[in-house]
This record gives C-alpha cells, structure tokens and sequence, in this order.
C-alpha cells in the first residue's frame, strides 16, 4: 500500500509539472503574440506617418510651386492671376499650418522632406493635378477634423481654380 501512495504521488507531481509547463508555454506564446501585435501595430503607425510627413512635404512643395509661379506670370489675365494667387496662398498657408499641427498633436513628430519645387507650366492642370492627389491622401487621415481641414484645403484650391478659369 506505501508503494501504491508513493506512485500515485510521483504520479500527481509529474502531471503538475507537465500542468505547469504547459501553462508556461502557453504564456510564453501569449507574451510573443502580444509582443509581435504590438511590433505589428508600431510599423504600421511608423509608416504612416512616414507617408503622413511625405503628403506634407508635397503641400509645402504645391503652395511653393504657387507662389513661384505667381513670381512669374505675365501678359494678359497676367494681374487677375496675380491677385488669385495671393488670395489662395492665403488660405492654403492658413490650412497648411492648421495640418501640419493637428497631425503632430495625433500622431507625434512627423520627419517632413519638401521635395524641389519647379515653377509649374499650366498653372490650372498643376492645380487640378493636386486637387485630386490631395483627395488620394485622404485615407491616411482617420479623424473627421483632419477631413475637414482637407476639405478647407481642396475648398482653396477650387476657389483658385475658379478664379485662374473665370476672373480674368
């Protein structure tokens, strides 16, 4: 009998220990899939906002485009142009700033590169060209105030647009 309660009791430590091994393992797993979702969960928001500060970078590029182009223009419509310009650059700074806070507010300090900027040739197709550029970029904005601000900014475009087409 003394060797039946020696069994049973080997017995009942070893499945412990398998019991607690098992439990181990299984946190350990926990731990590295916590651990790789949270890993996964930083390279995503690490790239966006990567392409968050190259969209900014694009901006502060198109409002300079502008201005160089307003630098240059000339001949008729030359003032109506002129003055258009003025106005958008304007409002497109206004909003620009208001961007580029409220995206360091929700996202953190972006590293934001201004590609070189060209005077552009067709000052209506650049315009155009960007409108619907900004409209792609929407979706690496997930709040509606962001939206709204690239709204303001598609809204000062247009605005542009009808005064470069319209008022001459």
């Amino acid at each position: 009998m003394g060797i039946w309660i020696f069994d049973c009791l080997c017995l009942e430590i070893q499945v412990n220990f398998i019991i607690f091994v098992y439990i181990k393992t299984i946190s350990i797993n926990k731990n590295y899939q916590i651990m790789a979702t949270s890993t996964l969960k930083e390279q995503k928001s690490a790239t966006l906002n990567a392409e968050i500060a190259i969209f900014i970078g694009k901006i502060f590029s198109f409002n300079n485009s502008l201005k160089l182009y307003h630098w240059h223009v000339t001949g008729k419509g030359s003032y109506a142009q002129h003055i258009a310009l003025d106005q958008a650059l304007a409002d497109l700074l206004d909003v620009t700033d208001r961007l580029v806070e409220t995206s360091y507010a929700v996202k953190g300090d972006l590293d934001i590169v201004i590609p070189e900027t060209s005077n552009p040739t067709d000052i209506v197709k650049h315009a155009e060209a960007f409108f619907a550029y900004a409209e792609s970029q929407r979706e690496l904005f997930a709040e509606a105030f962001t939206q709204a601000i690239i709204d303001d900014y598609q809204e000062a475009i247009q605005q542009l647009l009808y005064r470069l087409k319209r008022l001459q």
